[in-house]
């Protein structure tokens, strides 16, 4: 027989539940590899942090390197997903003018919505050679947004930069660090005229 209505809507409820309670995991779990880094994130922390049993974290993830893997994807993709749609509306913008957004959104993304991924991916760790070799390929692409821009301002002369490898380095660089001295937590003035001031620092490695 076909499921009923209630039925149907106990199921869509409980797969919400599990949605956000695995999004959760994930989260702590990007929380605890920023700050104890591979070797000092446990699922035993993942759980007391949580206030999830470990077994039941098993039902989401065979294990460590799973989540880990799933935490870093999941983080990788929001914020790619943003910096394209922001990026999308701009396709018809000066070079200097589409950069500009770009850096801002990843600002705001550092600063307000995932403080942990500047330091994730811009301080050496040690790293399993599997998590190594995935995040070296969620900085290229990540890398590749930026440079699709660059590279356009520098064919039309709208960008000075002789070596488009070195600044986009630099600009990673200005940007994850970032993260680290503008604090979310000041009032939003003050976090305004921050992400402003570094937004023209950056700037001024492609505009002299």
């Amino acid at each position: 027989m076909p499921a009923s209505a209630d039925e149907l809507t106990a199921s869509s409820r409980v797969s919400r539940r599990r949605d956000r309670r695995k999004a959760e995991i994930m989260r702590v779990t990007l929380g605890i590899l920023s700050t104890s880094g591979y070797q000092g994130t446990s699922l035993e922390e993942v759980a007391e942090r949580t206030d999830i049993a470990k077994a039941t974290i098993y039902h989401y993830f065979a294990g460590k390197d799973e989540l880990v893997a799933a935490a870093l994807e999941s983080l990788t993709t929001d914020v790619l997903e943003r910096l394209e749609h922001v990026g999308a509306g701009a396709a018809g913008a000066p070079a200097p003018e589409h950069l500009r957004i770009l850096v801002r959104e990843q600002l705001h993304v550092l600063n307000e919505l995932y403080p942990e991924a500047g330091r994730l991916f811009s301080f050496p760790t040690s790293w399993p050679a599997q998590h190594s070799e995935a995040m070296k390929a969620m900085r290229r692409r990540h890398d590749a947004i930026f440079r699709a821009v660059v590279e356009r301002g520098v064919t039309t002369g709208e960008f000075d930069c002789p070596d488009v490898d070195v600044a986009l380095h630099c600009l990673h660089g200005i940007l994850n660090h970032a993260s680290v001295w503008v604090r979310a937590s000041a009032d939003a003035d003050k976090l305004a005229r921050s992400q402003e001031a570094v937004t023209a620092a950056a700037m001024r490695i492609f505009v002299s």
